[in-house]
């Protein structure tokens, strides 16, 4: 109890800038299997600050807070990652040097462009939701999502091979995670039932990225980083509150 009790307060402390007490011991490997109780942690503020804000604020500005407080409680950490890693993996050069140009702590045009793509669509995402899914509804897709865009790093350090001797993400590669390890991401799984029909879109959208994602990182650069981890992480998470506010489903 007192390691799983270890174990969350690393990953809330690796993923989020709250506070997880004094000096808790860095547990990377154990760390991993509680992304998706972080995430429900991130969509459960998310929800009491959307209430505070919409008392003050008309709907677009309410969702702007949205966006900003998506990225300043993650302290931009892997809106970093996207722009990181646009600028290596769309710079159209080997493995070798998409990689240092990922370690290069500049962003260049190309992460430029691609953060400010995933925030505009992260901020039509969470509009459409608000604008058309009923106010229960709305608000466990906001619980959710991030827990399901978290859940996807498990899967890419699960699948793919780290592409470093060292770095931030290297530690989440020292043993072979098992499937017990993916038995956090069963709460949010469960929640989505009482979406309704949608649920079965979530879980389909979420699955068929998630694959994707992999198998672009795969061709291009036969393995993963810290950097295209936390890409993977907004650009699900962004891709899924489009999916959930779409009138369609």
């Amino acid at each position: 109890m007192q390691k799983s009790g270890n174990d969350f307060k690393s990953a809330l402390q690796f993923i989020t800038i709250l506070p997880s007490g004094e000096n808790p011991h860095f547990s990377p490997s154990g760390m991993i299997r509680f992304f998706p109780v972080v995430g429900l942690l991130i969509g459960a503020l998310l929800i009491v600050f959307d209430l505070i804000v919409s008392i003050f604020f008309y709907e677009g500005i309410v969702v702007l807070f949205d966006v900003l407080f998506l990225v300043a409680i993650t302290g931009a950490f892997h809106l970093d990652g996207v722009g990181d890693t646009a600028d290596g993996i769309f710079s159209h050069r080997s493995r070798e040097k998409a990689l240092v140009i990922m370690k290069d702590s500049r962003t260049g045009m190309m992460g430029l462009v691609a953060v400010v793509c995933t925030l505009a669509v992260k901020f039509a995402g969470i509009y459409s939701v608000k604008a058309y899914c009923s106010g229960t509804t709305a608000m466990l897709f906001f619980l959710i999502i991030p827990a399901y865009a978290r859940a996807s790093m498990i899967f890419g350090i699960k699948y793919l091979k780290y592409g470093r001797e060292s770095g931030t993400g290297y530690d989440f590669f020292t043993r072979e995670l098992e499937y017990k390890d993916f038995l956090w991401f069963l709460i949010p799984v469960i929640l989505s039932v009482f979406i309704g029909y949608k649920f079965f879109v979530i879980n389909a959208v979420f699955g068929l990225m998630v694959f994707v994602i992999l198998c672009f990182y795969k061709e291009k650069m036969n393995c993963i980083t810290g950097d295209m981890l936390g890409a993977m992480t907004e650009v699900i998470e962004a891709l899924l509150f489009v999916v959930a506010g779409m009138t369609m489903f």
